[in-house]
């Protein structure tokens, strides 16, 4: 058998045993269960209410404009961390190690490489099928409580939903190669599934963190993702709000809810976002190549010793 035809084996083989595990997927989509609950008991009034303070007395706008720009809100976020927090809830190559699986891949004729390369393309595959899913549904939701998207902006949240799960696989793929308990797999998809949510903003936007704590954000890759998915969400409603605001107010209303965002004093231009992005993903794939590469290494057999030959 190739190398490709095992390859595809293998792949195969790691998406099937994520989606027949109810459990590892119900606890993948913890947090954007917890989301969907907290918009649906009081975030959704609180943003519905912050967008209508933006408005002036005496202007009358529809209320498929204000849950069309909430629910894209809510959208954004969902998708932000799930394609981080899906990755890591989903690595197949983590539950192998524990159950010894692992090892009876190594004793047959299939390279470290092309067993390293599934466990990364089902994790990615995977995580990419749930946001997938995820981004089917919010064009159903927005459908029917306020359609603003254009072609153009499906077409880049595909794009930026993408490389996010790029970047959400390579950091775990990276950290899975670490994690060699139960107890340490609970707590990282733990930490992770908690604070990834608060630091993209999803629970709250990081415009309303303190300034030394956006500075921080700031330097996280992932914080442009979430800006970019908030952007083209929110792009057709803020330009239908245009009508009714003056440009100042338009702006205030896109940086309040992280439709921008600001370093060293000046706002990020959408290149400099998405050339972000691509770097820390190249950057964390050669990461998990090298560790990938280094660990087999450690892991070779060692060659038996040639036994001198008896005259």
């Amino acid at each position: 058998m190739g190398e490709y035809r095992k390859l595809r084996v293998l792949v195969h083989r790691n998406v099937k045993v994520y989606f027949k595990d109810k459990m590892l997927f119900f606890v993948s989509m913890i947090t954007p269960l917890i989301l969907v609950v907290l918009f649906l008991t009081f975030l959704g009034s609180i943003y519905r209410d912050a967008v209508t303070s933006f408005i002036p007395d005496g202007v009358n706008v529809s209320n498929r404009l204000i849950n069309g720009f909430t629910g894209g809100w809510l959208f954004s976020s969902i998708l932000a961390t799930s394609c981080v927090t899906v990755a890591f809830c989903s690595n197949v190559m983590v539950n192998d190690k524990l159950n010894r699986a692992v090892h009876d891949f190594r004793i047959t004729p299939t390279k470290r490489s092309t067993l390293g390369l599934s466990y990364f393309l089902a994790n990615f595959l995977t995580t990419l099928l749930v946001c997938g899913t995820a981004f089917a549904v919010s064009l159903i939701y927005l459908a029917i409580v306020g359609w603003y998207l254009s072609f153009a902006d499906i077409a880049m949240i595909l794009l930026v939903i993408l490389l996010n799960t790029l970047f959400g696989t390579c950091l775990a793929s990276i950290a899975g190669l670490f994690i060699n308990s139960q107890g340490a797999l609970s707590a990282v998809c733990t930490l992770v599934s908690s604070m990834y949510g608060f630091i993209s903003g999803a629970y709250m936007p990081i415009a309303q963190f303190a300034a030394p704590m956006r500075a921080v954000i700031g330097f996280l890759p992932g914080t442009y993702s979430t800006v970019l998915l908030r952007y083209y969400f929110m792009r057709g409603t803020t330009e239908a709000l245009g009508e009714y605001l003056p440009d100042g107010a338009v702006d205030s209303l896109r940086r309040s809810f992280d439709g921008s965002i600001e370093m060293f004093g000046g706002e990020v231009p959408i290149w400099a976002m998405f050339l972000i992005i691509m770097l820390a993903v190249v950057v964390l794939l050669g990461i998990y190549l090298l560790l990938s590469y280094l660990q087999g290494r450690r892991l070779r057999p060692a060659k038996a010793p040639r036994v001198a030959k008896s005259v």
